[in-house]
């Protein structure tokens, strides 16, 4: 009884900080349109515009960087900063694992202990300068570039693209960089 008494605080609080999903933006997402060199992908990426989640809620300046681990695992760092471009910056190591080796594009990350939830890479640029990034509920989006700030015409490529995969461009958050 007292173990019970122990635990289910302990599993409510764990219940507390778990992300909640925002709106599904988009009720039939594509498999990803190409596959996935890992070894252009990884590096550093700056985001550009997403659907807001709880996790990120009010972020600014995202980066994410992305590099192999020794056990062929992809270790994920991202980056942000509450409060504006100048405010606290705030990060979450996880880790990623390919999910779908004939592509590369479909990956699971954690970034929670044994929890694991669905990336994918959904489309690219030929040569990795941009990306956009989601998963089969339709609630999360991500566009990425390797530049900070890339011109109008990339952003509004992203744009288009992202309608072409069926994104409600309504719900996007656009993210600010320095």
């Amino acid at each position: 009884m007292a173990a019970a008494a122990i635990g289910i605080p302990v599993l409510l609080a764990a219940c507390v900080s778990i992300p909640s999903p925002g709106p599904v933006g988009n009720r039939s997402v594509p498999e990803p349109a190409k596959s996935v060199d890992l070894q252009q992908y990884i590096g550093r990426w700056y985001e550009q515009f997403r659907y807001e989640a709880s996790f990120q809620k009010g972020m600014e300046a995202v980066t994410a960087d992305y590099s192999r681990n020794r056990d062929g695992s992809i270790r994920v760092v991202n980056r942000g900063r509450k409060g504006g471009v100048t405010g606290k910056e705030k990060s979450s190591t996880g880790k990623a694992k390919i999910v779908d080796e004939a592509t590369n594009a479909k990956l699971k990350v954690s970034f929670f202990g044994p929890f694991y939830g669905d990336y994918w890479v959904l489309d690219h640029g030929d040569r990795y300068e941009w990306s956009i990034v989601g998963e089969p509920s339709g609630r999360y989006l991500w566009a990425l570039t390797r530049e900070r700030n890339p011109d109008a015409t990339m952003i509004k490529m992203l744009e288009t693209r992202a309608r072409e995969l069926g994104y409600d461009l309504s719900l996007v958050r656009r993210t600010q960089q320095p």
